[in-house]
């Protein structure tokens, strides 16, 4: 499929592991969206595993602890062109729900565009890259998770990466369903809970070069993350 191949070019490879870091999850088993139309394997490890890389904005690497990291929490991206919240899925999740609440509270997302918009086949909006090239990471990177069965419907928002297991700060946001079949390599780990209104106005403004796939016509930037953890006694919403 043509769009699989043009992504495919955009695979950057990251720099090699200086250093892994592994917190163990006890009970808990364990892009731009790259699309490398690569297979990964579905079967989550036993431990989240933040390892080392020459970031291009390091803020360090999570600690993770397992019962901290499965309280649910609600994120607000505010952007220029509006505001996006949505839940993150810790208990599905909960290396990639994690790292995404750290580098929040660092404030790693604050000022960096997004960097990618598609019109066909896929449609999603990219974001996560501070230096909005669709190719750095935080300084970390980690493994594959909740991949089984993983579908990209409206509202789905799910890990980038620059190559299979590689997943870092890069996150894409699905804001209709996919008019391809995607296969289930990207991790998913939020849904939208309201803004999906702002992504589609994003999309019909289109791209920079007129093309169905690339930087958004009209610049967007992501002002601020706000985490809200929900109460420790708090139900987490059913979901059909």
């Amino acid at each position: 499929m043509n769009f699989f191949a043009r992504a495919r070019k955009r695979v950057v490879k990251v720099a090699t592991v200086a250093l892994a870091v592994t917190a163990t999850c006890s009970g808990l088993t364990w892009a731009a969206v790259s699309l490398t139309g690569n297979s990964v394997d579905a079967k989550p490890p036993v431990a989240c595993s933040y390892n080392l890389t020459n970031g291009a904005k390091p803020v360090g690497i999570p600690a993770f602890d397992a019962l901290a990291a499965a309280r649910p929490y609600t994120a607000e991206l505010v952007t220029n062109r509006g505001t996006v919240t949505f839940e993150a899925l810790t208990d599905k999740a909960p290396c990639a729900t994690n790292s995404f609440s750290f580098l929040a509270r660092k404030g790693y997302y604050d000022g960096s565009p997004c960097h990618r918009v598609t019109t066909r086949g896929i449609f999603v909006l990219d974001c996560g890259d501070p230096k909005g090239e669709g190719a750095a990471d935080p300084g970390y990177f980690f493994q594959d998770e909740n991949l089984d069965g993983a579908k990209y419907s409206a509202g789905t928002v799910a890990m980038s990466k620059a190559a299979p297991g590689r997943n870092g700060s890069q996150f894409f946001i699905s804001y209709a369903d996919p008019a391809v079949s995607m296969p289930s390599d990207w991790t998913p780990f939020g849904k939208v809970l309201s803004g999906l209104d702002v992504l589609k106005e994003i999309a019909r403004n289109g791209t920079q070069d007129g093309s169905s796939d690339g930087r958004p016509k009209k610049a967007v930037v992501i002002k601020s993350v706000t985490v809200r953890q929900a109460s420790v006694n708090a139900p987490r919403e059913k979901r059909g």
